[in-house]
């Protein structure tokens, strides 16, 4: 079932042709779900099961996932890993450089609430949400290759129910827990 087949259509024939009338609210969530550009930003041992999740056992590109390396280029941003004071204003700042509409998944212990560090490390940022705005949480030490699918699509879901009616601003989003 193709993408024509979900949109609520109406077509009218003319003398010379036709006119298509739908919603592009739709078709452009269709398109961006579809299609996500991701940064990686891997910073510890999280970061090797995000490298096997784009691998071909588990393959991101089957799920329209394309990695990039630039900021300009990306939709989303995977921060895997525990992220030190040092480099939140760095991960602040590639986060700004993303063009919008823009998403973050913070995945395993450490990038959601400082992980195992969070009372024992004065410099461990106790979770990258007190930097950036993050849209799903993927909890786990490391979290499996499956559990940052799972969390994939559950942003997926996310981008499809989003409208132009009901768009927010990124950090008023609640978060989800995958």
């Amino acid at each position: 079932m193709g993408i024509i087949e979900k949109l609520p259509i109406y077509t009218e024939k003319i003398p010379g042709g036709g006119v298509l009338l739908t919603a592009t609210d739709k078709l452009f969530n269709w398109s961006r779900k579809s299609s996500i550009w991701y940064m990686l930003f891997g910073l510890a041992c999280c970061a090797i099961e995000m490298m096997a999740t784009g691998a071909s056992d588990y393959d991101l590109d089957r799920m329209g996932l394309i990695f990039r390396a630039t900021p300009r280029q990306s939709d989303l941003m995977i921060i895997a890993g525990t992220v030190t004071l040092k480099m939140a204003p760095k991960i602040q700042t590639l986060y700004e450089q993303m063009p919008e509409p823009r998403y973050v998944i913070a995945m395993g212990n450490c990038a959601c609430n400082g992980g195992p560090y969070f009372y024992d490390s004065y410099s461990t940022l106790k979770g990258v949400g007190r930097v950036i705005p993050v849209d799903v949480f993927i909890t786990g030490c490391p979290p499996r290759p499956e559990a940052l699918m799972d969390g994939i699509i559950e942003l997926q879901k996310r981008i499809g129910r989003d409208t132009l009616k009901n768009r927010v601003r990124l950090k008023d989003k609640a978060p989800v827990r995958a």
